[in-house]
């Protein structure tokens, strides 16, 4: 059995998804992952990865025979285009710096083969960090959460602790007053290297024990 990604262009009508995900379940057939929105004029799209597919081709043709359906392509998967995702969320410089030292370092890797990508959002505020740090655990490939500010805590501190309990995550702090660095499993006080050390921690071709560095700070 394969696994594959696919999208599939459809007209933008109710029962369109239940159409496609039946036509799945019949055969058997898991999603890992899926993404839904509309386009212009009256279409829509659906990305799903797929696995436990018997005949890729069979399937490609069965959508295709829906009237619903206006084309579908095969392609290889976010896991495997976009690799592990970095997260990065803080105050604008400070998030900048994160950035720049884990795009550095992501670069050496990905040279040799690696795939790790790079998000950022400069955001202040404890409701919105918590927000941000909370809807991590929904976002699909993340391996580490960089947290980039000059105070955090109180109900950021609780989202971490609930990433971290519900996903295998990683988190790095800057060095900060507030709770948050309680929760992290590395605080880092230059941020260049804060974001050298996120890539480090998740990539395949660094030398890096996760387990030796938690709890400490550099």
């Amino acid at each position: 059995m394969s696994s594959v990604a696919i999208s599939i262009r459809t007209l933008e009508r109710p029962g369109v998804l239940s159409e496609i995900t039946g036509m799945l379940a019949a055969r058997g057939i898991n999603i890992t992952y899926a993404h839904l929105y509309v386009e212009r004029d009256g279409y829509g799209s659906i990305y799903m990865e797929l696995e436990d597919i018997d005949d890729v081709d069979g399937l490609v043709e069965e959508i295709r025979s829906s009237r619903i359906v206006v084309d579908v392509r095969i392609h290889r998967s976010l896991e495997k285009i976009y690799g592990k995702r970095i997260i990065i969320i803080g105050g604008g410089a400070q998030v900048s710096q994160v950035a720049m030292g884990a795009i550095s370092e992501a670069d050496r890797h990905n040279i040799r083969g690696e795939r790790i990508s790079i998000d950022t959002i400069p955001l202040v505020g404890e409701k919105e960090l918590a927000e941000a740090v909370s809807a991590v655990g929904r976002l699909p490939r993340v391996a580490a959460l960089v947290l980039a500010g000059s105070l955090m805590g109180g109900a950021i501190t609780e989202a971490v602790e609930r990433v971290k309990r519900e996903h295998d995550i990683i988190v790095i702090s800057l060095n900060m007053p507030g709770s948050v660095t309680g929760a992290a499993d590395i605080v880092v006080t230059d941020p260049i290297q804060a974001g050298v050390m996120s890539v480090m921690a998740v990539a395949d071709t660094a030398v890096f024990d996760i387990e030796k560095v938690r709890g400490k700070r550099f």
